[in-house]
C-alpha cells in the first residue's frame, strides 16, 4: 500500500487537475469566454474539486479527508451540469463536450473509488473498552488508512 507524502501524488487530485485544465482552456474561448457568469462558475467548481482534495489531505484525519473528498466529488458533478449549459448555449462542440464530460465523470469516479478505499481501510473503532479481535482489526485498518494519507 502506498503512502502519500503530498496531495499531488493522489490520482484523484491529478484527475481533478486535468479537469480544471480542460475547463480553463474551453471556457477562455469565444462566446464562452464572454459569458462571465457561467465561465467563472464552472471554473470555480473545477478549482473547488482539486482544492478540496488538497485541503482534505492537509487535515488531521481520515474521516475529515473523506468529507472533503465528498465535496470534491460534488464539484465534479457541478462541472458536469454546467457543461450541459455551455453545450446548450453553443459554447462547446460535440467533441469538446464529450471530452470535458468524460473528464468530469472520470475525476468523479476516481474520487468515489478513493473514498471507498479509505472507508474500507478505516472502519470505525468500537468505542467499547473491551479488547476483542474485531475492534483491534478496525483500529489496525484506521491506522493503515492514516498511513496512506501521510498522517
Amino acid at each position: 500500500m502506498a503512502t502519500f507524502k503530498s496531495f499531488d501524488e493522489i490520482e484523484a487530485w491529478q484527475q481533478a487537475r486535468e479537469l480544471t485544465r480542460f475547463v480553463y482552456a474551453a471556457s477562455g474561448r469565444g462566446a464562452f469566454g464572454r459569458d462571465f457568469g457561467l465561465r467563472d462558475q464552472i471554473r470555480r467548481a473545477a478549482v473547488s474539486a482539486l482544492s478540496n482534495i488538497a485541503e482534505g489531505f492537509g487535515r488531521g484525519g481520515v474521516r475529515e479527508f473523506i468529507q472533503f473528498l465528498r465535496v470534491a466529488r460534488g464539484s465534479t458533478s457541478e462541472v458536469g451540469a454546467q457543461l450541459y449549459v455551455a453545450f446548450d448555449q453553443g459554447y462547446l462542440t460535440d467533441e469538446e463536450f464529450r471530452q470535458l464530460q468524460g473528464q468530469a465523470t472520470r475525476a468523479g469516479s476516481v474520487i468515489s473509488g478513493f473514498i471507498r478505499y479509505l472507508q474500507s481501510a478505516s472502519l470505525r473503532a468500537n468505542p467499547s473498552n473491551q479488547r476483542n479481535p474485531m475492534n483491534e482489526e478496525r483500529i489496525r485498518r484506521t491506522n493503515e488508512a492514516e498511513k496512506v494519507c501521510g498522517k
